[in-house]
Parts: structure tokens; C-alpha cells; sequence
């Protein structure tokens, strides 16, 4: 099978762009406003095309995989797994990548993508509105669970309260690891982002968050501990310098879903070909490269964290826009 990426890149590199950008946000004066939020946009140097038409007879199995880790990490990562998939099942498999969580789910909602690899809190918030179809999570070291970490570089920093009025990272705006969490940590102390930092960027992937914080860009963020482990174990120079000084609960880990357009039959057959990779040498070979154990339908529990994460959303949700509950 052929795995088709629609993740291309422009005459510059992603990281380059992004990292002039950061670095030119770090520059600025923080009397610029402090309740600016500064938003990295990479739109000219991730070009997705729009999913093609589907009506062949052997369609192809169109895959997302959300922007936790960056684009071209994404890829490189997911390439393998995305074309065991499609062998399985006997489809030729194309990838796309979006920026955000949100626009992944819109994909999906609208049938445009058959399955994606998403993020805790945004399946917790659209599973209803999008009539997302749960196929498996991944295991990961016996578990499926993950935190949020709150990374920083600078040693006098040991809480959250001392990074008031510094620069901290984001990765999207649906992010429950790289935003909701340290949100309600902020919350708890009657603080809200806009005003407790002088700063606010978006960073669009949880690397490139763990990037910025250890190349002094930015002086904290809020960042998914699965990909924080894995840089930690592949590329620990670059978590070297980087403290951890606060987790959170664990949270279910970020599942694998399918639009509802999508056929039972296919449906099922894809749950089942990730469900008993585990059982060969080539499935165990990719899964290891990925640092899973394997992958499972998910317990029932599961759903009772994700009402949890569901509730924080429409929480801070409602704080934002100014609305108070009766």
C-alpha cells in the first residue's frame, strides 16, 4: 500500500519559521499588552490539500493525525502505522494534517476523513457534536493514561505562581494537556491566563512547546507527558536542561476515532487490525517504535474521566465568556 502525505512544506522549514517567530516574540516588550495572545501560523508552510472525491470501488482510507507532535514529526512517526492500516484492510491510505484540533474534528464530522488519531479533550468535547465512532487506544508502558507536565527551563521556578508575568506556551486551543490543564490550575488560584502571563503564544504541537522552552523562548509550558517521555527517551539532549515541577491527574490516553459516515463493517475491521498488531513481529516493530505496548478497546471507565473533561471545558468555557451559572 501507498501512504500519500499532504504535508507540504514551502521553500522555508517548518522549524525555522516558527523559531524566528517565537524568537521575535520573545524580543518584544511586555508592555505590548498583556492580554494579547500571540498565535504561531503556519499556514503557508503546511499546504494540506482538500480530500479527494471517494466514489471508487477500493476508496482510499483517508487518515489525520492531530498536531500533538509537529507536522513533519507527525508524518514521520505515523507513516508506518498508517500504511500497516491500510495493508490490513487492503486500501492504499493518504494522511493529512491540519493545524488545530478543531479542524480535525470538523473533517471528521463532515465525513472528509475516515479515522484520526486525536486528543483527549477534543474527542471528549466533540464525540456528540461529531458523532465520533471510538475504535482503540493505545497502551503505553501497562497503561492507558497520561498527565499534563508544566516544563520549565529556569531553576528559581518551582510553581506555577512563579511564572506570573513571564512568556508561556500553549499548544492549541483545544489542548487539554497544552491548554485546559494549566487553565484550571490558574483557575483554582483565581487567575486566568490573559492576566496572569505577560505573554501568551500558540505552538500548535507539544514538541515544538518542549523546543521553545529549552531553547529560552518562552519560560514555561504545559505540554502532553507521552510526548514528553518520548523526546525524554530519544532525544534527551533536548529535555536535558528541563525540569518538570508540576503533573496533573491522569486523563484517558488520546484515542484513535472514525467519522460516522464511515461503514460498520470498515469500522470495525480497522479497530480489529490495531487491536491484534500486537500479534505479529512487523505490528510489534511499528508499535515499539512508538513506545506502545499495544493497542485496546477502551474500559468503561473511560468514559467517566472524559465527562470529567467535558465539565472543565464548559466550565472554563463559560468563565471566558463572561457567563455565570443560575
Amino acid at each position: 500500500m501507498v501512504v500519500r502525505s499532504f504535508d507540504r512544506s514551502g521553500g522555508f522549514t517548518f522549524f525555522r519559521i516558527l523559531f524566528v517567530f517565537l524568537g521575535f516574540l520573545a524580543l518584544l516588550p511586555a508592555g505590548c499588552g498583556r492580554d494579547d495572545v500571540a498565535v504561531v501560523d503556519f499556514e503557508r508552510v503546511v499546504k494540506i490539500e482538500k480530500p479527494s472525491s471517494n466514489n471508487t470501488a477500493n476508496p482510499v482510507l483517508r487518515v489525520a493525525v492531530a498536531a500533538m507532535i509537529s507536522p513533519k514529526e507527525t508524518f514521520v512517526s505515523y507513516r508506518d502505522l498508517l500504511t500497516y492500516i491500510g495493508q490490513k484492510i487492503g486500501r492504499e491510505t493518504e494522511f493529512f494534517q491540519r493545524k488545530t484540533y478543531r479542524e480535525v474534528n470538523d473533517l471528521l464530522g463532515m465525513g472528509q476523513i475516515d479515522i484520526a488519531f486525536i486528543c483527549s479533550g477534543p474527542y471528549a468535547a466533540g464525540r456528540k457534536q461529531y458523532a465520533l465512532e471510538l475504535l482503540a487506544v493505545p497502551q503505553i508502558q501497562g497503561a492507558h493514561d497520561y498527565r499534563s507536565y508544566l516544563i520549565v527551563k529556569n531553576e528559581t521556578f518551582r510553581s506555577i505562581e512563579d511564572l506570573k508575568g513571564r512568556v508561556f506556551a500553549f499548544t492549541d486551543p483545544e489542548s487539554n494537556t497544552g491548554k485546559l490543564v494549566p487553565s484550571f490550575w490558574l483557575d483554582r488560584i483565581g487567575e486566568r491566563p490573559e492576566s496572569f502571563f505577560g505573554r501568551l503564544i500558540y505552538t500548535y504541537s507539544h514538541d515544538n512547546s518542549i523546543k521553545a522552552v529549552s531553547r529560552g523562548l518562552v519560560d514555561g509550558a504545559s505540554v502532553d507527558s507521552l510526548i514528553w517521555d518520548y523526546y525524554n527517551r530519544r532525544n534527551p539532549e533536548l529535555t536535558g536542561s528541563i525540569r518538570v515541577i508540576r503533573q496533573s491527574e491522569p486523563y484517558p490516553v488520546p484515542p484513535v476515532v472514525a467519522s460516522k459516515a464511515m461503514g460498520k463493517n470498515d469500522r470495525d475491521r480497522i479497530s480489529e487490525a490495531l487491536v491484534s498488531m500486537h500479534t505479529d513481529p512487523e505490528g510489534r516493530r511499528i508499535l515499539e517504535h512508538l513506545g506502545f505496548d499495544r493497542f485496546i478497546i477502551p474500559p468503561e471507565d473511560w468514559f467517566e474521566n472524559l465527562v470529567r473533561i467535558e465539565k472543565m471545558l464548559a466550565t472554563l468555557s463559560e468563565k471566558e465568556r463572561g457567563v455565570e451559572k443560575p
